[in-house]
């Protein structure tokens, strides 16, 4: 079994995902009987499952040391920012930096709605993985 192959079975699976919809209070007014709920992403089971089955990753690969997942980046020349790392060029990273920011991606939701969408969007989490793919291509 390939290192990645848990994550890179997503790559045929993004083509056909719609990923998330923004889901937007447009029937509440904001009156204290009726507030406004916040905007949020309302993800695919695909990206759920992408998620779970990254955490996995990191639970089953601690070496890779993915809480860390910043430090890999900085170390790599890279910022934890959405820009840097859609930008990043991944064809001569390794696959502790890849999944740093696979990692960081997933993290920035937390602090940032639809971080992660426009990550999936943008193309750069299948950039992300078909560099996995290829790393675990050259591993064989």
């Amino acid at each position: 079994m390939n290192k990645f192959e848990s994550l890179i079975k997503y790559l045929p699976l993004l083509e056909d995902d719609n990923i998330g919809t923004w889901i937007i209070d447009r029937e509440n007014d904001g009156t204290p009987e009726h507030p406004i709920q916040m905007p949020f992403v309302n993800y695919s089971e695909m990206v759920h499952n992408f998620i779970k089955d990254v955490y996995d990753f990191e639970e089953k690969n601690k070496d890779f040391g993915l809480t860390r997942y910043g430090e890999i980046l900085e170390k790599n020349g890279l910022e934890w920012g959405s820009k840097s790392m859609s930008e990043a060029d991944v064809s001569s990273l390794d696959g502790q930096c890849v999944m740093a920011l696979i990692m960081g991606a997933i993290r920035a939701e937390r602090f940032c709605d639809g971080a992660l969408l426009g990550l999936f969007k943008d193309g750069s989490i299948k950039k992300w993985l078909e560099r996995l793919k290829e790393i675990d291509t050259n591993n064989m």
